[in-house]
């Protein structure tokens, strides 16, 4: 009996082991369509009952009203994954359905992942949030504006390094005389300023630190993040699975034929791109909201650290009239609401947009992902149903 027992005991702890950081046991997945619907309803963040019958109406709604191509859909409620979808087509042309397998681009849904794989990193020791990042990596072609001694990972996380977004497609002023494409501060550090150019950064200090290069260092990510946490499907690099199963952008109705997403003219499919590269569909990131909300695989210090306001967000700003965000924590947005803090995160690559939203302390959320360009009007609509409750 006791020998019995002990065998009953590793076999169970052999079969735990295995189960990603979050995902429970009940999380089953309908193998035909890759749906997931645990309940019948789930509560707004404002207390009002939610059917999901009614936010499948809803989403087939927004979907043809939109003219939506594909989309990748999750909700979160008590810190589950209750509702999933995979709806649409992959592709306007030839019809082929989106599935459980299709990958969407996650535009810049890819900076929460990223600052998530950073603290990873500095709970581990590989490097300070407090500490030059110069002195880790010296960015020499910015060698002439000695501001950027001052940049920190604390600083590039919550957009206050002062770089522009994109050096090609956020130039410098004329006046200035700096040929486009061509590095530059575009304002003091310490000055709010959204940039993709700081999370370049610092993952090329990420790199340098741990031994890679950007071709490389996914492989550290998917060590760090993707595997504790159950993305098996997702990387912020072009694999074998991603190159396969990887949905078509559209813009204006049309297949956008936009080819691989890239910030800088050598980019390549596998050119790790921390700030919008990252490649994945609403459940993986699903699993990865989930780790947010329960504190997974961070110290509690820099859980919230992540969470807590790290910048201010200008009250005359463009960013605050549009989106009511406030505050910007570390790789995520913070706005209050009547109902509580919501964080949330958007991504726009042109002919793929997405959202991402989450009441941590009610464990309410959401994220999508769409291969078109109607994204954020749609996010606009399932943030007030999901917040509010119609």
């Amino acid at each position: 009996m006791k020998i019995y027992l002990l065998l009953l005991y590793l076999i169970l702890l052999v079969s735990c082991a295995t189960l990603p950081l979050n995902q429970k046991p009940d999380l089953t997945i309908d193998p035909a369509d890759g749906s997931v619907e645990h309940q019948l309803s789930i509560l707004s963040a404002s207390g009002t009952k939610i059917e999901l019958s009614g936010l499948d109406q809803f989403v087939d709604q927004q979907m043809g009203s939109l003219a939506m191509p594909g989309l990748s859909i999750a909700v979160i409620s008590n810190g589950e994954v209750v509702y999933y979808r995979s709806k649409g087509v992959s592709n306007l042309d030839s019809g082929l359905a989106v599935d459980k397998d299709s990958i969407f681009e996650a535009a810049s849904l890819s900076k929460p992942v990223f600052a998530y794989f950073v603290l990873r990193l500095v709970d581990k020791g590989v490097l300070d949030l407090d500490q030059p990042l110069y002195e880790y990596l010296r960015m020499n072609e910015l060698e002439y504006d000695p501001r950027y001694h001052q940049v920190t990972a604390r600083m590039v996380l919550s957009h206050t390094a002062g770089f522009p977004n994109w050096r090609w497609f956020d130039p410098a002023p004329a006046e200035r005389n700096i040929e486009r494409g061509k590095m530059y501060m575009k304002h003091n550090p310490g000055t709010f300023g959204y940039s993709g150019e700081g999370y370049n950064y610092l993952a090329l200090v990420i790199a340098h630190l741990s031994k890679h290069n950007m071709t490389t260092i996914d492989t550290l990510f998917q060590h760090e993040v993707a595997t504790p946490l159950g993305m098996q499907n997702s990387s912020f690099i072009k694999t074998e699975f991603i190159g396969k199963h990887k949905v078509s952008g559209h813009r204006d109705g049309k297949l956008s034929n936009d080819g691989w997403p890239r910030s800088f003219p050598e980019d390549t499919p596998l050119t790790f791109g921390a700030a919008g590269r990252l490649h994945t569909n609403a459940l993986d990131y699903a699993r990865f909201m989930i780790a947010l909300i329960e504190g997974e695989g961070l110290t509690p210090l820099l859980q919230e650290e992540m969470f807590k306001p790290q910048a201010q967000i200008p009250v005359d700003s463009e960013t605050r009239q549009l989106t009511g965000e406030t505050a910007w924590g570390l790789g995520i947005a913070i706005e209050p609401t009547p109902y509580g803090i919501r964080y949330e995160h958007g991504g726009n690559n042109g002919g793929f947009q997405s959202g991402m939203m989450l009441f941590r302390d009610k464990k309410l959320g959401y994220v999508f992902m769409t291969n078109s360009d109607k994204g954020e009007e749609f996010n606009r609509e399932l943030e007030r149903y999901i917040t509010e409750g119609r």
